[in-house]
């Protein structure tokens, strides 16, 4: 069996496996996605799997830079792909898309155990994490406004003492505003 034979066959299985599974994913013909965790959980990452035209007699491709995975560790995501590297070793020539995604789960615990489980700010640069930084907006506090007695006395009798503008304020006379512009007749054509 060739091995775009043997994609063809992996690709119908997986899809079948993970018929409505919402944490699998397909990108296109040769990429997979699953992601382990929940959502908003700082434990939870994206495992991404491509096959080159060569698998499975060669090893596929592993991502673990997407942006999805921003807040995990260097350490936890070498681990995982090292982890990945060696099982995939033991299946070469066979189809172990699937068998590669149920490692990882069996053996979450051990690999994120690096990784911690509350979100702190972490250094884009280096992803190493560092202290919760805490940002302190200086404003400016203006000093309140003093209205003289006439001006409050206009304000109230503006509003209706709720400082709220009585119903119909703003509306538009609309005989006033015709009698302004003058009436225009259509053209008739």
């Amino acid at each position: 069996m060739s091995d775009a034979e043997a994609q063809e066959e992996e690709r119908e299985a997986l899809l079948s496996i993970y018929d409505g599974d919402l944490a699998f994913k397909q990108l296109n013909a040769t990429t997979y996605q699953y992601k382990f965790g929940e959502d908003n959980d700082n434990q939870s990452f994206l495992l991404e799997i491509s096959w080159d035209s060569n698998y499975p007699t060669k090893k596929p491709i592993i991502n673990m830079n997407t942006f999805y995975n921003k807040h995990i560790i260097q350490e936890v995501k070498d681990k995982i792909v090292s982890h990945i590297e060696v099982e995939a070793d033991q299946w070469l020539g066979c189809a172990m898309t699937y068998t590669l995604f149920q490692s990882v789960q069996e053996n979450l615990p051990e690999l994120l155990i690096d990784q911690p489980t509350a979100i702190t700010h972490i250094e884009p640069s280096t992803s190493n994490i560092k202290e919760p930084v805490v940002i302190k907006e200086e404003v400016e506090k203006k000093p309140k406004q003093q209205l003289t007695k006439a001006q409050k006395k206009k304000l109230w009798n503006r509003t209706d003492g709720k400082n709220e503008n009585p119903r119909g304020w703003n509306w538009v006379d609309v005989v006033k505003h015709l009698s302004q512009i003058g009436y225009k007749e259509k053209d008739e054509s």
